[in-house]
Parts: C-alpha cells; structure tokens; sequence
C-alpha cells in the first residue's frame, strides 16, 4: 500500500497525457465564431468583430498555432506560449463544464489595429469539438464601472465561442457578425 500514489497525482498525470490531435485545424478547415457580444463580457473589442484560430494541438508547448480577427487586430498572428507555465500547476487550470484542456499563450496585436500591449489568450478546447477564446488584457480604472467597448488602449475582454469551418480564415468579414435586437443588453448569468 505505501507504493500507491495520490489520487490526485494520478489523475493530474492522466489529463497531461490526453490525446488532443482531434483538435488540430487544417489548411481546408479552421475554427471560426464572432464574439459574444453582450456588454457584461465584452470590452475593448467591437461586438460584431469575427475570430479564426489554426491550431496545431501537437505543437502546444512551441508552435501552437495563430489568430486573424476581422477587426484587423490579429492576422495570422503566433499564439506565444509561456514556457514556464509547462512546469507550473498552474497549466492544470480548470473552470467551467464541457472544457477539456484549458490553455493560456499570449499575442502581440498589429502595430496600426490601436495596440495597447500584448493580449493574454485563453484558450478552451471543448468537449463537443469546437473551441473557445478569451481575451484579457488590463483593466478599468479604478472608480470606473466598466471599461467602453470602443477603448483598445485599455481594459480588454471578450469571448469567442469557435466552431470548425471550411475555409474559415479566408472567409473572414467584418460583416459576417450583426447584432441582434438586445444582443447587447443580455443579462449576467
């Protein structure tokens, strides 16, 4: 019995083990979605902007894959990982349900799409397939209720909940996500 290892332990070196392949794109598909586009979870991104992410789930650790938004804020932009966080506990990170692996990388917006610094990536590979992206950088000031959505310099947050689409980063428009009657003013959960 003295040679059993923690449950815990066990199952931390079962989930860095998983098999993630299925979640790589390809050159004919990629995954697209448009931004979530109610205010309570949505700031310095405009709410009809579009996101694509190529993604080589063989490569997390290196070369992990690329951004291109329709709002010119990525294109084809690396997604860097943090090379110190392969070893820290905090690359088991867990929220939320129907998540099976949950990534952090960071991304440098193009210079003449505002700046504003690098933008911190969460990235969710879902359970049913498709993929989820959030933005974080900054945040309001202090006093402040929230940041304005139109701000790029400042507080960013935003959720793009991604689904697999043939030629999606070719298809990218700014055009592709409208707003719906009251998209904006959802309640919080």
């Amino acid at each position: 019995m003295a040679h059993l290892l923690p449950l815990s332990v066990v199952l931390v070196a079962a989930t860095a083990c998983q098999d993630l392949s299925s979640y790589s794109t390809t050159t004919k598909k990629q995954y697209v979605g448009c931004v979530v586009p109610a205010s309570f979870v949505l700031a310095g991104v405009s709410p009809t902007t579009e996101l694509c992410l190529t993604l080589d789930a063989d490569h997390l650790q290196d070369a992990p894959g690329a951004l291109t938004s329709s709002d010119g804020r990525f294109q084809a932009t690396p997604l860097r990982p943090i090379p110190q966080l392969w070893n820290d506990p905090l690359s088991t990170f867990s929220f939320g349900e129907g998540r099976t692996k949950n990534l952090l990388y960071m991304a440098t917006p193009l210079a003449d799409s505002g700046g504003g610094g690098d933008i911190t990536i969460v990235l969710s590979l879902m359970s049913g397939g498709g993929a989820e992206v959030r933005f974080l950088r900054g945040a309001p000031p202090m006093g402040s209720p929230d940041a304005s959505a139109g701000s790029v310099d400042g507080n960013v947050f935003a959720v793009f909940p991604l689904q697999l689409q043939e030629d999606g980063c070719t298809s990218l428009r700014a055009t592709a996500c409208t707003l719906e009657a009251g998209a904006s003013d959802l309640s919080p959960p």
